[in-house]
C-alpha cells in the first residue's frame, strides 16, 4: 500500500498522496490517485477503505457497505429520501457499526444497539418516539438486506433480532374542525393562513402545497397535484409525486377556491408557473407550533393536518376508497392501515345494521 510525499509550490508544505490500481466492474484496470493528505497514515487509510469498498463479500466493513449502498440508491431514490437516509445512518448507525465487518454484526450486537436507543432520554427526560425507533431499525434492516442481495451475507440478522418501535398510526395527533378554525382565526398573516387552510381542507402533503402554481388551480374548483417541492443542500427541486397515485386532481370547497384566487390576484407579477407559497417546511413547522400555543391548542405537526383532514372525512361518512383517492394513497390498504384506529365504532355499527336487516327480513320486532 504505497503512499508518496510531494511538496506544494510554496516549497515548504509537504503532503502525501495515495496512488494505486483497481479492477473496476467492467474488468478494466484503473488508476486511483488522491492528494492532500497531511500524513502517510491518512493516505494509506484512504487506500485501505477504497479497496474495501471494492470487496463484494460480507467481509466488507459496514462503513464501506454504506458508501456503496448510498451511491447505488442515489440513482434510484429521490434526493429528499437520500438526505433522510444519510441523516439516520450518520447519527444512529455508523457510530455503532461503522468499524465492524458486516459478517460480524449478529443478533446480539443488534439487540444491544436497539436497547441503547430504546433507553435513551434527552435532557428533558424524553425518549425517542416510537415512529423514529421504527424508522431507524428499518434503515439498518434495509442495509443488511442489501448485503444479503449483493455481498453474500447468508441472512439478515435484523429479522432474528426483532424490531423496535411502532407504526405512526398510533401516534398521530388530530385537530377537529372546530379546533382548526380556532387556530386559523388566530393567524394574522394572509399567506400563512391560506397555506394552512389549504393543508387542512385538502389533506395534501406540505411538499405538494409548496409546489403549487396558479396553473394548478383549475376553474372547475379543483387542484391539480402533479409535483412536490423540496430543498436539498440549498438546491430547490421540483420532484415527481411520492407515488403514481399521488398525482391526482381533487375538488376543493368554494370558499377555499375563492380565497386562493383572491390571494393570487394580489401577488404582483406572478406567472402561471410561479410558486404561490414561498415558505420552507421548517418555517411551517415553527408557525404551527407558535400559533397553536397562542390559540391554546395542543401542538401538532404540519403533517398531522393531513391526518386531521382524513379524520374529518371519516366522520362525514366517506369510504376508505374515496379517502385513498383524495389523499393519493397507493392503495386502500394504506388508508385502512393508517386510519383503522379512527373507526372505533364502525364494527358496532355493522353489527347493528345486521340486526336491523335480520329483523326486517324475518318480520320480527325487536324486543325492548
Amino acid at each position: 500500500m504505497p503512499a508518496y510525499k510531494y511538496t506544494l509550490k510554496d516549497g515548504k508544505t509537504t503532503l502525501w498522496r495515495a496512488k494505486f490500481y483497481v479492477i473496476d466492474w467492467t474488468g478494466a484496470r484503473k488508476q486511483i490517485c488522491k492528494r492532500g493528505f497531511k500524513t502517510q497514515r491518512e493516505a494509506k487509510e484512504y487506500e485501505r477503505l477504497y479497496l474495501d469498498q471494492q470487496n463484494n463479500t460480507s467481509d466488507i466493513l459496514f462503513s464501506s457497505l454504506v458508501e456503496n449502498y448510498m451511491e447505488d440508491m442515489s440513482h434510484r431514490l429521490k434526493p429528499t429520501t437520500m438526505e433522510n437516509k444519510q441523516f439516520i445512518i450518520n447519527g444512529k448507525l455508523l457510530p455503532y457499526f461503522g468499524k465492524l465487518r458486516v459478517c460480524d454484526i449478529d443478533t446480539i450486537k443488534i439487540r444491544k444497539w436497539q436497547n441503547e436507543l430504546i433507553s435513551y432520554r434527552d435532557e428533558d427526560g424524553k425518549p425517542f418516539s416510537q415512529t423514529y425507533l421504527k424508522t431507524v431499525n428499518n434503515q439498518l434492516s434495509a442495509l443488511m438486506n442489501y448485503a444479503v442481495s449483493h455481498y453474500r451475507l447468508s441472512q439478515n440478522p435484523c429479522k432474528a433480532a426483532g424490531s423496535m418501535g411502532r407504526s405512526n398510526a398510533e401516534e398521530m395527533n388530530i385537530w377537529t374542525q372546530e379546533q382548526y378554525e380556532r387556530f386559523s382565526s388566530t393567524i394574522q398573516k394572509s399567506s400563512v393562513k391560506l397555506a394552512f387552510d389549504v393543508l387542512f381542507y385538502t389533506g395534501m402533503r406540505s411538499g405538494e402545497l409548496l409546489a403549487l402554481t396558479p396553473a394548478d388551480i383549475l376553474p372547475s374548483k379543483r387542484i391539480d397535484i402533479n409535483k412536490s417541492y423540496a430543498k436539498v443542500k440549498g438546491e430547490e427541486l421540483f420532484l415527481e409525486p411520492k407515488t403514481p397515485k399521488a398525482k391526482r386532481c381533487i375538488s376543493i370547497p368554494g370558499f377555499l377556491y375563492k380565497d386562493i384566487q383572491a390571494y393570487v390576484a394580489k401577488l404582483y407579477g406572478i406567472e402561471k408557473g410561479d410558486r404561490i407559497f414561498y415558505f420552507t417546511k421548517s418555517a411551517l413547522d415553527k408557525e404551527i407550533k407558535r400559533i397553536a400555543g397562542k390559540a391554546g391548542l395542543p401542538p401538532i405537526r404540519v403533517h398531522d393536518l393531513r391526518h386531521s383532514h382524513a379524520s374529518m372525512l371519516i366522520n362525514l361518512g366517506f369510504s376508505a376508497l374515496e379517502i385513498a383517492d383524495r389523499l393519493g394513497h397507493e392503495s386502500v390498504k394504506t388508508t385502512l392501515d393508517t386510519y383503522s384506529h379512527l373507526y372505533p365504532d364502525k364494527d358496532q355499527q355493522l353489527a347493528d345494521r345486521l340486526d336491523q336487516f335480520r329483523l326486517s327480513d324475518s318480520g320480527e320486532k325487536e324486543t325492548p
